[in-house]
């Protein structure tokens, strides 16, 4: 080897060695920061995620990034010593975008976590319940994201046709649905398309949870396609926005929806099931329960609950504004309550939580609570419960010591019971997930 191939090997090697240099230190720089994150995000308590999230097998990870690049969050993945890993569980909503992407099929989706147990009823692929001829899609079956719980209700109405082809008797229905949130619309879309004699009831409006969120609640959705409609391009939206959208949806493909009616039982066998409703019974074949996990609103259990100023859910926050307010909760849904009618100049709005940090809840909405805090007056009292409600006053509790508010109106945002009890009248078979598929 001459001196000139020396030389040029001398060069070759620099540079391989530098660019490996930078490389290290780059990689090396952003494990710290997500280490950093991930720190910061457990001592805010967004450490445990809500319901169904991702987990990485670093065995099959090769750090490719793409899973943190596919995630519409942004800030629930990041790169860890050349592997992907959780920095923000909380933020993670189950888009399920980060399983799709990864090449080297590293990632699993899951429920719950070895800490956090999450009741998920028992499904089988094709949506059907332990029960023949019982179904359930969307949330109930822990896919709450607008998009998922859609595709379900298309599925599990594409996985009952076999059955339902070669069906005989009598039967005036072929399937009814429970729930005309999006799971139960985009299933009685499909049963329209196959001209399936099917029925929805459902207990309150078009959109189920959605028609039940604060007026101008931001919901995020991403696309998919419906069964004759065609595409749903929301990315970013309203309560109000999409309501409308479905509103016209029905205008021009009719759906068979009976309204006001409250699902109290289901008798038989698949083909020839009774449904009970509040108002009257249905002869149907099957059954496809596409109703939210809330149930029954959580209570506080406190005397004075049962007063007429006490609600569960924020309708209108302008019917607030001249009220001293407590909401009590610590998700989602109790801080946009309370920064709704914050905003609208109502300075006398208290946010009650039980314990000391928010978990699970959006950035977004942690950024509008902090600034509802500094600019409209809100007040926070973390680490209290209510132990009593008056007509004019509410009796809280904050540590150890006790606090006296006046207050006009109680908006309890707890969440909500699982249908659990209504599930195993019907045999559903419920289970908890520890951080299983």
């Amino acid at each position: 080897m001459d001196e000139n191939d020396l030389f040029s090997l001398a060069i070759y090697v620099a540079l391989f060695v530098g660019s490996w240099g930078v490389y290290a230190i780059l990689r090396s720089q952003r494990t710290w920061q997500n280490l950093a994150k991930r720190k910061l995000a457990h001592s805010a308590g967004l450490g445990e995620p809500s319901s169904l999230h991702p987990i990485v097998d670093p065995a099959r990870c090769i750090g490719c990034g793409s899973c943190v690049d596919a995630c519409p969050e942004k800030k629930v993945l990041g790169l860890i010593y050349g592997r992907a890993g959780l920095l923000n569980a909380a933020m993670c909503i189950g888009h399920g975008a980060c399983k799709e992407v990864c090449p080297t099929g590293a990632i699993s989706l899951v429920f719950g976590t070895a800490t956090r147990g999450v009741d998920i009823p028992l499904v089988k692929p094709n949506f059907e319940t332990n029960v023949p001829g019982v179904y359930i899609a969307g949330e109930l079956g822990g896919m709450g994201l607008i998009r998922n719980a859609m595709t379900q209700g298309v599925q599990a109405i594409d996985g009952m046709m076999a059955e339902l082809k070669s069906a005989t008797g009598n039967v005036p229905y072929d399937v009814i649905i429970v729930g005309s949130g999006p799971a139960g619309i985009a299933a009685a879309l499909t049963a329209k398309k196959y001209n399936l004699r099917y029925l929805v009831v459902e207990q309150e409006s078009l959109g189920g949870a959605i028609f039940q969120y604060p007026r101008g609640k931001l919901v995020m959705t991403s696309p998919v396609e419906l069964p004759l409609v065609g595409g749903l391009h929301f990315r970013q939206t309203t309560k109000e926005e999409l309501l409308e959208f479905f509103t016209k949806m029905n205008e021009k493909y009719p759906l068979n929806v009976h309204y006001h009616q409250r699902v109290e039982k289901i008798e038989g066998q698949k083909g020839d099931f009774i449904l009970t409703t509040n108002q009257q019974s249905y002869h149907t074949r099957c059954v496809l329960l596409a109703i939210g996990r809330r149930g029954t609103p959580r209570k506080l259990d406190v005397e004075g609950e049962e007063l007429p100023k006490v609600v569960y859910r924020l309708m209108d926050p302008e019917q607030y504004v001249d009220h001293r307010v407590l909401v009590v909760g610590g998700g989602d849904s109790a801080i946009e309550a309370a920064c709704a009618i914050a905003e609208l100049g109502n300075h006398e709005v208290t946010l009650s939580y039980r314990r000391e940090v928010f978990s699970r809840i959006k950035q977004g909405n942690r950024d509008r609570l902090e600034l509802c805090q500094a600019k409209k007056g809100l007040r926070l009292l973390l680490n209290s419960e209510v132990i009593r409600i008056h007509s004019d006053r509410v009796e809280l509790r904050q540590g150890d010591e006790p606090l006296e508010i006046e207050n006009d109106a109680v908006i309890v945002c707890a969440g909500g019971v699982l249908p659990t009890d209504f599930l195993r009248t019907i045999g559903i078979e419920v289970q908890t997930k520890y951080g299983t598929l």
